[in-house]
């Protein structure tokens, strides 16, 4: 038990005491102070929840976003209530995607057709690239 330590005291020495909520209680045998230790879970890393949030706020979709990051669409929508998020607004324009390699990024933006007509923003994702363009949806 040498990585617990006494919130109170420090002190790392402290015996099991029951079970309370699921979590080990432990008594410290210095001040004799009951607690509990946070309970271990999966952490994400920071880096995903940034990049979902950004996702979410360019208009691609809770599960769009999970395929995407590989994070499941329920923490993507438990994280924009948590962060307080606002949805984006519907307009008359919807985004898509590609993922893209440097190689084929820089390539994309040598023909200026590419970049006329459209919203556009590129973001990391990893190794890669991730562009999102907004067209106009089409009249008809």
């Amino acid at each position: 038990m040498s990585a617990l330590v006494c919130p109170k005291c420090n002190s790392p020495e402290a015996t099991k005491s029951g079970v309370i909520d699921g979590r080990q209680r432990f008594k410290c045998k210095q001040c004799g102070y009951h607690y509990t230790v946070a309970k271990v879970g999966k952490e994400i890393n920071s880096y995903y929840v940034i990049k979902a949030l950004q996702l979410y706020i360019e208009g691609v979709s809770y599960r769009e976003i999970e395929r995407l990051l590989g994070v499941s669409h329920v923490s993507v929508m438990n994280w924009v209530k948590k962060y307080g998020v606002k949805a984006p607004r519907q307009t008359d324009y919807h985004p898509t995607y590609k993922i893209l390699n440097q190689k084929e990024l820089a390539d994309f933006f040598q023909n200026p057709a590419n970049v006329q007509g459209a919203g556009l923003v590129v973001t990391e994702l990893g190794d890669k690239y991730m562009m999102i363009r907004w067209e106009r949806f089409k009249q008809g």
